[in-house]
């Protein structure tokens, strides 16, 4: 079908003669095919949001429509990819085009060429259903790649092809006479479909010690990391994509500066993967869509994102993404609206805001996958947020935390003090904690979960005694709580933060996590017994120990056993000062 254009508004078109396409079509702009979508149909008139630059777009030139919706194309070749927000490849995009993206380029999103040694996990005969794996594909040295039997597929395979290397588009596989290849596609607006869902009850470890410890994510959780300019968001992100203990990361640029995106883009090849030595590209999908690209194509990189990452869950995996901003992506659906004329929400977002931001976290979950086995898999979705002066009363955050379980709320002010993570212990919190805490009692420790209870409130009681001494000063605290503050102190700077560019304090164990809190309060708990045993606060805190409090975050993960000698030394140095031996002993 083919119709014309009769307005131009920006990214925005509006053309006649289609009255037959459906809501979210793709179609085909111009003799320069520019890519674009159907967002409203009003009899034979559909709006239709452009991916590409409109410039030199006028009234009068074709639209052509495909007939389907705006799909990704699914199978290996996805791990270690880097695509724009509707999957094109960017390596082969600038090869065609050089630095600076053409329009209307069409490029296969997977590659056509290259060969994948395919090992066939059924025989000829046997029954399948959707979601069974016909065979497998190391797509890199970390990644099985499952292929599937596509969703609406079922019943005997009639063939199935031997071992060896075929390209995505060949055939390995007939059933119930459909032709089957590598590849499946899927639409982006549709969630893929599973079994059963499941509550989360099992942590996803950071190894972000304010995260791990005080405002835990499960697998399959969601999470919002809102903050203003400049306090962290995306070197949080980075964090998670790092160390989040997930099997693929999906990481979305979305809107986000072209110079935090190259950050990625050069980073993520060079780091190792902690859990299995090899570069973390090697289980990683990245999505740039930076802010100098098509505002419209902002929406629909993060639903590629999102779909991209319920595949890899229906194989069985536990998958993390990133979108970073969230608020971006809202951005664009304020724009598209108010190129419509509808109605607008507050602060000009479309009054449907609330509903697609869910519709997104929605998509999150640990699930019991199709297929004929009891395979489990999950998408934990991270997003950040960006309100405009931390203003967190504003749509998108307030839309966003009615979603989520756990805010990671960040603080301008910690950010500005170098804090890193800058996020604020008073106003973050976790949903997932008392689903969680079994976990950590069992795998970790009996007593973690009152370590951290306790850590919580010191730094809660520092909140308070802070008034007093606004006031009064610091000489109207008596000694049990000036060591109450000093004890707060020694919680933030040696626990809480974490430097992201040290080798060592980067990535903290949860038993490295453990071992810290109990030094932390295994002092404070000593000092307050010497106290009341007529030590002097000023000698308790000039112990030489205290330094080596101070430096533990930098012990590697294979010395732990010093934690125990430093706990020693806390125990010989408080005795000999209590016993009178000096607090040099």
């Amino acid at each position: 079908m083919i119709g014309k254009i009769v307005k131009v508004s920006g990214p925005l078109i509006v053309a006649e003669g289609l009255a037959d396409v459906e809501m979210y079509d793709v179609v085909k702009v111009s003799d320069k095919k520019l890519i674009g979508e159907v967002i409203e149909l009003r009899g034979d008139r559909a709006s239709i949001q452009v991916y590409e630059e409109t410039g030199g777009l006028k009234v009068g030139d074709e639209v052509e429509s495909t007939g389907a919706p705006l799909s990704v194309e699914l199978g290996p070749g996805l791990i270690e990819s880097i695509f724009d927000g509707i999957q094109r490849p960017l390596n082969v995009l600038m090869q065609v085009s050089g630095n600076r993206i053409g329009r209307g380029i069409e490029v296969s999103s997977l590659d056509r060429n290259r060969k994948w040694h395919f090992v066939p996990a059924v025989k000829r005969g046997d029954k399948v259903t959707a979601g069974d794996a016909l065979g497998t594909v190391q797509e890199t040295q970390v990644v099985l790649h499952k292929i599937m039997v596509p969703f609406g597929t079922e019943g005997e395979v009639d063939f199935i092809a031997d071992e060896g290397d075929y390209t995505v588009a060949e055939l390995i596989a007939i059933v119930d006479g459909k032709d089957l290849t590598m590849t499946q596609r899927w639409p982006v607006r549709k969630g893929r479909p599973y079994k059963s869902k499941m509550a989360p009850d099992l942590p996803m470890v950071t190894g972000q010690r304010v995260i791990d410890t005080l405002f835990p994510i499960a697998k399959g959780g969601v999470a919002a990391v809102p903050g203003p300019f400049g306090s962290g968001k995306t070197v949080v992100q980075h964090q998670l994509a790092k160390w989040a203990d997930a099997d693929i990361i999906v990481y979305v640029g979305c809107g986000e500066r072209g110079n935090e995106m190259t950050d990625v883009l050069r980073e993520f090849p060079e780091l190792k993967d902690p859990r299995t030595g090899e570069p973390l590209m090697k289980r990683t999908v990245l999505i740039a869509n930076t802010s100098d690209m098509p505002v419209a194509a902002r929406e629909a990189s993060i639903y590629t994102g999102i779909t991209i990452a319920e595949y890899f869950r229906d194989m069985g995996y536990t998958v993390a993404i990133m979108a970073d901003s969230t608020s971006r992506w809202a951005e664009a659906l304020r724009e598209m609206s108010g190129r419509l004329e509808e109605m607008p929400g507050e602060e000009g977002y479309p009054a449907y805001l609330a509903s697609r931001i869910a519709e997104f976290y929605e998509r999150a979950g640990i699930v019991h996958v199709l297929g004929s086995g009891d395979n489990v898999g999950a998408i934990t979705a991270i997003g950040a947020v960006s309100p405009p002066g931390g203003d967190l009363s504003e749509p998108v955050s307030q839309g966003t935390l009615r979603i989520v379980k756990v805010f990671w709320g960040l603080s301008a002010q910690l950010a500005y003090r170098r804090h890193f993570p800058a996020i604020d212990w008073l106003t973050s919190y976790s949903l997932y904690d008392s689903s969680l805490s079994d976990w950590y009692s069992e795998h970790v420790a009996e007593d973690f979960n009152s370590l951290k209870a306790e850590l919580s409130f010191v730094l809660q009681e520092e909140n308070q005694l802070n008034e007093i001494v606004r006031l009064v000063g610091m000489d109207a605290l008596g000694a049990r709580d000036r060591l109450t503050m000093e004890t707060a102190k020694s919680i933030r700077e040696d626990y809480l933060h974490q430097n992201a560019f040290h080798d060592v304090d980067t990535y903290t164990s949860l038993d490295k996590q453990y071992r810290m809190m109990k030094l932390i309060l295994g002092f404070y708990h000593d000092a307050l017994d010497a106290l009341d045993k007529g030590a002097e606060l000023d000698d308790l805190l000039n112990l030489p120990v205290r330094e080596q409090i101070g430096r533990s975050k930098y012990i590697e993960e294979s010395s732990l056993a010093r934690f125990d000698e430093i706990r020693r030394n806390i125990k010989k140095q408080i005795n000999a000062l209590v016993s009178g031996g000096g607090s040099n002993a």
